[in-house]
């Protein structure tokens, strides 16, 4: 999403959400739109840098926001998300941003999730131990 520099383009140097006309949110949301693919696009474009700017005030550092815009972004996509937006529940905006926020507590949720072991009952195993018993425990021939 970025080309390595540290300064946004110069469309993105604004980190405010844009408002965005429902025409194209709802083209992004309908797979059998003309306009699908370019409304996607362009949603893409328009919110990716919001998102990131989102996650960088609130001192997530460089990669980390980068990793979870690109992976929210990913995710929406691949469950055709923006077909959720509905013009009578408010803005765009709010929508996305809600969506963003959920997606970041269940990687949060995840993350947590596996440092105490993905939710598995972790117990050790003793081969040594194991091995000293099965020689013990041979009939002598």
């Amino acid at each position: 999403m970025t080309d390595g520099t540290s300064k946004p383009p110069a469309q993105h140097s604004n980190a405010h959400f844009a408002t965005t006309h429902w025409s194209i949110v709802l083209a992004a949301g309908d797979s059998s739109a003309r306009q699908h693919t370019q409304a996607l696009s362009a949603l893409c474009e328009t919110y990716w840098f919001p998102l990131y700017a989102y996650l960088r005030r609130r001192r997530y550092d460089h990669d980390r926001a980068e990793e979870y815009t690109q992976a929210f972004f990913a995710r929406l996509l691949e469950k055709h998300g923006v077909r959720l937006a509905d013009p009578g529940r408010g803005r765009f905006r709010y929508f996305l941003l809600a969506a963003f926020k959920n997606f970041l507590a269940d990687e949060h949720d995840r993350a947590q999730a596996l440092k105490r072991g993905g939710g598995r009952k972790i117990f050790s195993i003793n081969f040594e131990n194991a091995e000293t018993s099965t020689r013990s425990s041979r009939p002598m021939n």
